[in-house]
């Protein structure tokens, strides 16, 4: 079959598309080269693009991803701006054919050398176009504000409601990001007549069955769960792919050509989340932007995490169900869950089953998840408990692998006796693990600094902290040590009331 994409309006049929061709090489080799390939792994938001997505009943949500990571084939059917695409008459130079993202970023100097200017620009605008972005100040109505330098607002957050973190995938290394700040913070809300804005009120395309092969492999979006499942069994080796932000990275630096691809980040069963008396839902197959949107606080371990989990980028396509499934130790997500004593869905063709997550996980990238099944949903049961903290140590605050994650869900009783705790810990072993021997030095004890200071020497033993090229042992186990001082101090007030 043909692929099929909208992109800035106008739809796109290649019958030459191959199963594992980027977006990015995609839309480059159709002439739209303002998205540039810099990392090929998702970090530098250089082919930064938007898409359009369900947001609600009835309406899109722009949302900015890397096009470099997902192929081209898992966007069939489905409708694409660029930063060619932002302006009213896109190619033009003349600012009143400018978007006011692309003029704010021309008239404060934030295109710097350009290269990574449209990834910048391609994310800002996805912020522009947030539904819930409040602006602080009035705004005039050529769709900028009279903001100019006095940002009377956090560092992160303008006083047009314009939320930095929008730009934590994008990475320039030219200059400074001052000029770039300036002109977000600048920016107001959609003008009337904005063609973007107006779209927003539409349905997004809808999910599209597709089957696209050539000699190197083929790419299947199956229509359902029942069909996904069926050739599963029928295949138990097939890649199963959502937002392919690991899987990208395998084909783009490793050259991996899997003989068959199975796309289920659409699929509606997958989609879900519910919420009971008893537990919280979480279907595999969401974004995990859509997660921390539909949770809305609701879960604190998850509030500290989802910030800390790559860039904004990267969450807008990676999902919970990829995350664990590739059963990787460093995968930021298996921590907080493992402290909040989450259980996984598993569905295949012969059934469905739970399993908790502290058995899940059996040596390096392996799992008790047999052949042809998917995981389905992620539960997490309530109520939670009261004192959690998620910590992550890297070199980089954003957009970096963890060095190690701890994840610390804790309750006591009224006499601040510990009656309950889990630790979950990521990059100090083969797999996550649940920091048993800490627990157990913790249980029934009073939430002291001196308990606290007794279970950090234990905390440093825990897992086995390697040496490699994020951190030497040492540094691990200081940071595990440190971690337990570090939630006594900032639970100890909130126990003792």
């Amino acid at each position: 079959m043909d692929l099929e994409v909208t992109v800035n309006g106008r739809v796109r049929a290649d019958v030459a598309a191959g199963p594992h061709t980027s977006l990015l090489d995609w839309l480059r080799a159709q002439g739209l080269t303002a998205a540039k390939e810099g990392c090929a792994e998702g970090e530098c938001g250089a082919c930064a693009v938007l898409v359009a997505r369900p947001d609600g009943e009835g309406r899109t949500r722009w949302t900015a991803i890397n096009a470099c990571l997902p192929s081209a084939a898992a966007l069939d059917g489905q409708e694409i701006v660029t930063a060619e695409g932002l302006g009213t008459a896109p190619g033009a130079c003349r600012a009143q054919d400018l978007h006011p993202v692309q003029r704010e970023m021309a008239e404060r100097g934030g295109s710097q050398c350009g290269y990574c200017t449209p990834g910048f620009v391609c994310s800002m605008a996805a912020e522009y176009y947030r539904p819930d972005r409040r602006a602080k100040v009035a705004a005039g109505a050529t769709g900028t504000s009279a903001v100019g330098e006095d940002h009377a607002a956090d560092d992160e957050t303008g006083p047009n409601g314009f939320d930095l973190h929008a730009l934590s995938g994008n990475l320039c290394r030219c200059t400074g990001y001052r000029p770039i700040r300036d002109a977000a913070f600048a920016l107001a809300g959609p003008g009337a007549g904005d063609p973007l804005a107006e779209r927003q009120g539409r349905p997004a395309p809808a999910v599209r069955s597709t089957d696209l092969s050539d000699a190197t492999g083929r790419f299947v979006r199956p229509a359902d769960l029942a069909e996904l499942l069926e050739r599963l069994a029928a295949d138990p080796d097939a890649l199963v792919v959502a937002g392919a932000t690991d899987t990208g990275v395998e084909r783009n630096i490793r050259h991996a050509r899997p003989p068959l691809v199975l796309a289920v980040d659409r699929l509606p069963e997958l989609r879900g989340l519910e919420v009971t008396e008893e537990r919280i839902e979480i279907g595999a197959a969401l974004t995990l932007s859509e997660v921390e949107r539909a949770l809305d606080g609701r879960v604190p371990l998850l509030a500290q995490l989802f910030p800390q989990f790559a860039s904004r980028l990267i969450r807008n396509t990676a999902t919970l169900g990829g995350n664990l499934g590739t059963g990787s130790p460093i995968g930021d997500s298996a921590p907080a869950l493992l402290a909040l004593d989450a259980s996984l869905v598993l569905t295949g063709a012969t059934g469905e089953r739970e399993a908790r997550l502290d058995e899940y996980f059996t040596g390096y990238r392996t799992t008790v998840r047999r052949p042809g099944e998917i995981i389905r949903a992620v539960r997490i049961p309530l109520p939670l408990a009261p004192a959690t903290a998620f910590y992550k140590i890297a070199k980089r605050r954003f957009d970096d692998i963890s060095s190690v994650a701890v994840a610390f869900a804790l309750t006591t009783r009224d006499d601040g006796e510990v009656s309950g705790v889990r630790i979950g810990l990521g990059g100090v072993a083969a797999t996550p693990v649940r920091a048993r021997a800490t627990e157990g030095a913790l249980v029934g004890r009073r939430w002291t600094e001196e308990t606290a200071r007794s279970a950090a020497a234990v905390m440093a033993g825990e897992g086995t902290p390697m040496d490699d090229h994020r951190a030497s042992s040492g540094y691990r186990s200081a940071m595990l040590e440190q971690s337990v001082l570090r939630f006594f101090a900032q639970t100890a007030l909130e126990v003792a009331r």
